[in-house]
């Protein structure tokens, strides 16, 4: 795992950059699928073909090797990197070639062909730009698509005019660019030998799909007489026809291109002619075209991940870095500290569990916080946090947690073993507000000693720097049973949800919320509950979270049989309830909580929709306020109600567009992670600050961010609910 002291460095020397590249890319992704009227239909198309040749894939994979022998090519499935490189080699050697050109490739990066090569005396020179001048910085990849994004045009420039002493120094974009194309362009006409990867490959045609920026890749093929092509498994795909929302997608989900600049559609050997350059007489038409062509197909664990039920979904991914770009902890970082010994991002959690292992995946699964932004970004719809959180499981399991003794009393969990003391303190924080609120406002004073802020440090990696929890002594829970109902004839009746903070710490909120439901016509219970498994879920305690879920549900659906709606405050415990309990619970259960349950404003804004009057809650008269959505909300598509709340209630409203807060529950806790947290939050600290902004109040819809703003401004966030209470 990187240390604070490495992600404060890598924030320092490529954050700046990185952050300004994948927030581009991500920004151009939603412009450019707001271009699409089919983007969902093409996304579930995407889908639906993977899942059906990840399904079929044995047959896929004997259907495609006849087709490419048919086409006079050969094909080689290589068990692991080993096998594939000795392969490689083999073709190089009878070639007897002595450079190698090759286009960018990620599976060629897994298997690392290069060192393999090099080993050999084989100068291997990569074409695309980024990679090329990652080769030649002697650095490692730090993103799918972009390899070179962490590095500034300025830093590229000093690169090359000290690798390279140019008789002009270089600096702009053009100069750079121009130098890479001559000097790669020499290079790529002394090649005997191209290696290029695939983004698709047919099993009916053996047609190869190369998606580039540059035109690399059709250089690489075009330019040698032996062609190698290396691509894991998955990438097969049944027929050419099914390109078509891959072709759609991919360059729109990854850079915010609507196409891009090259989509090569090969069926290799292709009948191109081999072209002697130093002949410049010949015309190009008499040069033959005796070509030869290897595929070379990887398993290196992709077989055993495609039976595990929880990994397989990894196999779907098409490299596209969205998942990459939309995550806040990689805008800050990037892939050098998000990443695993090849692949980057929150898809990287699944691919180097099941290519490398559980000890190269632990380095930086905990940097998934679950937020949820990548999965509507995804073209084919992986639940990546999912994966993550099944992988933090498995590393928890994987080996023995010192300490352990120290909160067994707390931890009433159903973790057999293994998860670290950190993550089994966070995981079983009903228990630690329970205690909080039984002992208040003691607990609260006792936490703030130097002593017990010293040993939360020391034990527990909670740093010293973020404000704690104010539990309340007397909990919603308590308040709402030591009241009679305010409603005689109700419209309607529902059951307010008490998570973990409205019921222990911010109980005023959870207060407005009845108050506004009952000024609605909304007969309100507040039963005892436990809590959503929200918590256990986050730091990969799968059988705890399981046990939170299937105990929620017995107390919930008495009330939805007896005709309650479910209402939640919290947007992290609704997602729970309408996305992760499908994960954790029966279907028939799930169905019933998932379709009776309500993010507060969400149950408002119908209620107000549906005839209830805006004139029974607090209004205003174009009081400005500033709000910001919590992550889940914005995943499930509820962030708008809110605002139209508001809205209707007189407010002037500014939204906040910066995704996440950074805070991420227990992430923002950790002093490991605390500083990336606040550099995350940074950028909605600067929105917030911003001229027409900095003056209003500001609202928060969740916990997490409630807690960041609050440590990022002077003036004190609430929860929307609150405004509208008479």
């Amino acid at each position: 795992m990187a240390t604070a002291d490495e992600l404060r460095e890598l924030m320092r020397t490529e954050g700046a950059a990185i952050a300004e590249n994948t927030q581009g890319f991500n920004a151009g992704r939603y412009d450019s699928v707001a271009d699409l009227e089919d983007y969902e239909d093409l996304k579930q198309a995407a889908r639906s073909i993977k899942e059906d040749a990840i399904a079929d894939l044995p047959n896929l994979l004997d259907q495609l090797t006849e087709t490419v022998e048919a086409n006079g090519g050969t094909v080689y499935i290589a068990d692991d990197a080993a096998d594939a490189n000795e392969y490689i080699r083999d073709v190089v050697d009878e070639r007897a070639a002595d450079r190698v050109v090759k286009s960018k490739s990620m599976t060629s990066e897994e298997i690392e062909v290069n060192d393999a090569l090099e080993a050999d005396g084989v100068d291997v020179v990569e074409t695309d730009l980024g990679e090329w001048v990652l080769q030649v910085a002697d650095e490692a990849p730090s993103h799918i698509v972009a390899p070179a994004i962490h590095k500034s045009r300025e830093s590229i420039a000093a690169l090359f005019n000290e690798q390279f002493d140019p008789d002009e120094p270089l600096e702009t974009a053009e100069e750079l660019t121009r130098f890479a194309r001559e000097k790669l362009g020499e290079q790529i006409i002394d090649a005997e030998v191209g290696i290029t990867g695939a983004n698709f490959i047919t099993a009916d045609t053996g047609t190869m799909a190369l998606v580039t920026s540059e035109g690399n890749a059709r250089k690489t093929v075009a330019a040698t007489d032996t062609h190698v092509a290396v691509a894991g498994v998955e990438k097969v795909i049944p027929t050419v026809g099914d390109l078509h929302p891959f072709i759609e997608l991919i360059g729109r989900s990854g850079t915010g291109q609507d196409i891009t600049s090259y989509v090569s559609l090969l069926t290799p050997p292709v009948d191109t002619p081999v072209v002697d350059f130093t002949d410049d007489e010949t015309p190009l038409s008499e040069f033959d075209a005796d070509r030869d062509f290897h595929l070379v197909l990887i398993d290196n664990g992709r077989l055993d991940m495609r039976d595990d039920e929880d990994l397989r979904e990894t196999l779907y991914c098409i490299r596209c870095s969205a998942c990459s770009n939309s995550c806040a902890n990689f805008q800050s970082v990037g892939g050098h500290a998000f990443g695993g010994e090849t692949y980057s991002g929150g898809i990287a959690t699944g691919w180097e569990a099941g290519i490398e292992g559980l000890d190269v995946a632990e380095e930086f699964n905990d940097l998934c916080t679950g937020c949820t932004r990548c999965v509507n970004a995804c073209p084919v719809g992986i639940d990546i946090p999912w994966i993550n959180t099944v992988v933090r499981d498995r590393i928890n399991r994987d080996k023995d947690a010192p300490g352990e003794w120290l909160v067994d009393g707390l931890t009433p969990d159903e973790e057999d073993d293994g998860a670290p003391l950190q993550k089994r303190f966070f995981g079983n924080f009903e228990t630690v507000a329970k205690l909080g609120s039984a002992t208040a406002p003691v607990s609260n004073w006792l936490a703030e000693t130097t002593l017990s802020r010293r040993a939360m440090d020391r034990i527990l990696g909670i740093d010293p720097r973020r404000d704690l929890p104010t539990f309340e002594r007397e909990t919603l829970v308590d308040w709402a049973a030591s009241r009679d109902s305010q409603v005689d004839d109700p419209e309607r009746r529902a059951v307010l949800y008490p998570d973990l903070y409205t019921n222990h710490v911010q109980v005023d909120r959870g207060k407005a919320a009845v108050k506004v439901l009952e000024s609605l016509g909304v007969d309100v219970v507040v039963p005892p509950t436990p809590s959503s498994g929200r918590a256990p879920l986050s730091q990969g305690m799968v059988a705890t979270a399981t046990d939170h879920a299937e105990r929620v549900t017995e107390a919930l659906v008495p009330h939805i049989e007896d005709g309650r709606d479910v209402v939640v405050i919290e947007p992290s415990d609704h997602a729970m309830f309408t996305r992760e309990y499908e994960r954790l619970i029966d279907e028939a259960a799930f169905t019933d909580i998932a379709e009776h349950s309500y993010e507060v404003f969400e149950y408002v804004f119908g209620l107000l929709d549906n005839g209830a009057s805006v004139d029974s809650l607090s209004t205003v008269e174009g009081a400005e306020i500033a709000y910001h959505s919590h992550c889940q909300q914005r995943t499930l598509g509820l962030e708008a109600h809110t605002v139209a709340v508001l809205e209707d209630c007189g407010y002037d409203v500014v939204t906040s567009d910066v995704e996440c807060c950074g805070m991420a529950g227990s992430f923002g806790y950790k002093s490991d992670y605390y500083e990336l947290s606040m550099d995350v939050g940074d950028r909605l600290r600067t929105q917030l600050r911003d001229d027409g902004v900095q003056e209003r109040p500001v609202v928060a819809s969740g916990t997490s961010c409630l807690e960041q703003i609050d440590a990022l401004l002077e003036r004190q966030p609430r929860h929307p609910i609150e405004l509208l209470a008479t």
